[in-house]
């Protein structure tokens, strides 16, 4: 290169020049010397070369090369170099862009490991010399020089390489609803962990395929270091469980993302076909067989409660096929003494748009059993599904077995209303279970819960084969809209549930419309499927 084009170069270079090694050195003076230096090298690099296609990244180059070797002198009596740590030729960092590739650069820093991450930190940042890391954290010199030097070869790799933002970055998903089949921990069910919308998509991004931490940071669009403490916690907590290889998996039910409506259309239409076959066949077994129960209490004196309640319960948990699945892998077990297995409701789209549906439905949700039994009081316990035809609010949170305790003692006579009992009271009237007049509102069966479900029918196997072979063919068809490692629970739960509580709403609505039994009153719907058991009666 001619003299005079080498001179205007290195004119138009050297605030740039001078703003790099502003950045760099920790003083005016540092600033100077290492700016000085990179003008001399890229000088004499102007002279020498013919033709520079890119004349930044030349530059840019130049200046990495000149500050390797000044940072290399500085920290000469550790016999550690930095050499290499040179970006590429066509990222320039001048002035408004230096921001940008510092941002890369603790970028990937945080995409090291943690013992790594700490080491580069401490060396490159606080200025610590490779004796004082070892005396800190115990890891042998060679064994920090190591690090270093492989630390500078991931950044390197890092910088080369374009990080894509997954499609949980860009859109996370977002948890219509949280449910849990088991026992709750002291800090609640799932929904204590899941709730938290980070630790809810480092969990989905780990369902379909199994991720490292750095994975899961990349499809999440953050660094490792920003969600390795919930991967901890989470991994702890049994919400994700390791494999070879540092890879997560996850054994949480998430719904598909897209559903079939002409596939739920014919199950439904199947499922209707069972209950009106039950209702005629099953629900007078039922009632024959709780004819002789006497001791039981009814607000309303209306008997037909206390049998919906008993058919609701037959139904649901004695007329399914039972496939006999270890289903233990997929109970999660918390630190705070929390024993279930997690399902989560996302929003999903309709994938068959186009479909027509025969009917239109009502609403077939219903909660799990829900069981409460008192250590203070052995003989009080109670059950309970909630649904449409039941007004109580807030679903297992809000059923505590306190409710039934109070009742007990208020049934005993063991406090009345006073003010040293005001909070009870309060309770048990907010819950509706007490009215103001301190009667009870709630049906009592004196007994045991399991001798009484015990007494209820199971389903013959004439009328199962009826269904059996349906019920598995769509579970089959279910299992393979999720990963692999939940179709194992997602067929039990098919299958077995195919005529389970959805079934038993469908029976209700018919025993309700065809007169068998009365429509509920407001008063009623508070005990609608609740029984509480104990020694006692309410007089």
């Amino acid at each position: 290169m001619e003299k005079k084009k080498a001179d205007e170069l290195i004119l138009k270079y050297l605030p740039k020049i001078y703003a790099f090694a502003m950045k760099k050195a920790f003083s005016y003076e540092e600033a100077e010397e290492l700016s000085s230096d990179i003008v001399a090298e890229v000088y004499l690099s102007f002279l020498s070369s013919k033709e520079i296609f890119n004349m930044d990244g030349y530059v840019w180059r130049i200046s990495e090369h000149v500050y390797s070797k000044f940072v290399s002198s500085k920290k000469k009596h550790e016999g550690i170099s930095i050499d290499g740590m040179e970006l590429p030729d066509d990222t320039p960092i001048w002035e408004e862009d230096s921001e940008d590739m510092l941002d890369m650069l603790r970028r990937e820093i945080a995409f090291l490991t943690e013992t790594r991450r700490k080491i580069i930190y401490s060396f490159y940042y606080e200025n610590k010399t490779v004796s004082a890391i070892t005396e800190e954290t115990g890891i042998p010199g060679g064994t920090v020089k190591w690090h270093l030097s492989k630390a500078r070869n991931d950044l390197k790799e890092g910088f080369s390489m374009e990080r894509k933002i997954g499609k949980l970055g860009i859109k996370p998903i977002e948890a219509n609803s949280v449910g849990h089949g088991g026992t709750p921990g002291k800090n609640g069910g799932p929904e204590h962990y899941l709730s938290n919308k980070l630790n809810l998509n480092i969990v989905y991004s780990v369902y379909h395929t199994p991720k490292t931490l750095v994975g899961i940071a990349e499809e999440l669009g953050l660094t490792p270091v920003y969600i390795e403490d919930a991967v901890k916690e989470l991994e702890a907590n049994g919400f994700l469980v390791r494999q070879a290889g540092n890879r997560y998996t996850t054994y949480v039910k998430f719904n598909p993302e897209t559903y079939s409506l002409e596939q739920g259309d014919k199950q439904r239409q199947k499922q209707m076909e069972v209950a009106r076959l039950l209702a005629k066949e099953y629900v007078p077994q039922v009632r024959a067989r709780i004819a002789d129960i006497k001791d039981i209490y009814i607000p309303s004196g209306n008997r037909e409660l206390f049998e919906a309640a008993a058919i609701f319960y037959a139904v649901s948990n004695k007329c399914g096929v039972e496939l006999k699945t270890d289903l233990s892998k997929y109970i999660i077990k918390t630190l705070d003494g929390g024993e279930y297995i997690v399902f989560v409701d996302i929003p999903a789209t309709q994938r068959d748009t186009d479909y027509v549906p025969t009917r239109s439905y009502p609403s077939y949700w219903a909660c799990g059993n829900m069981t409460r039994w008192s250590q203070k009081y052995p003989s009080v316990s109670s059950w309970s599904v909630d649904t449409r035809y039941c007004s109580r609010e807030g679903y297992w949170a809000n059923n505590l077995t306190s409710d039934y305790e109070y009742l007990y003692e208020f049934i005993t006579g063991a406090i009345d209303n006073t003010p040293a009992n005001r909070e009870k009271f309060e309770r048990l009237r907010e819950r509706r279970y007490l009215s103001k007049e301190n009667k009870i509102n709630i049906m009592v069966m004196r007994g045991d819960q399991n001798e009484f479900f015990s007494k209820l029918p199971t389903l013959g196997e004439e009328i199962k084969k009826t269904f059996a072979d349906y019920a598995l063919e769509q579970a089959m068809i279910s299992a393979k809209d999720y990963p692999p490692q939940m179709r194992e629970l997602v067929v039990d739960w098919s299958v077995g549930g195919f005529v389970g509580r959805t079934v038993a709403l469908m029976l209700m609505d018919i025993l309700y419309e065809n007169g068998t039994f009365k429509p509920l009153t407001e008063e009623e719907k508070i005990t609608s499927n609740l029984l509480m058991f104990c020694d006692r009666l309410p007089e």
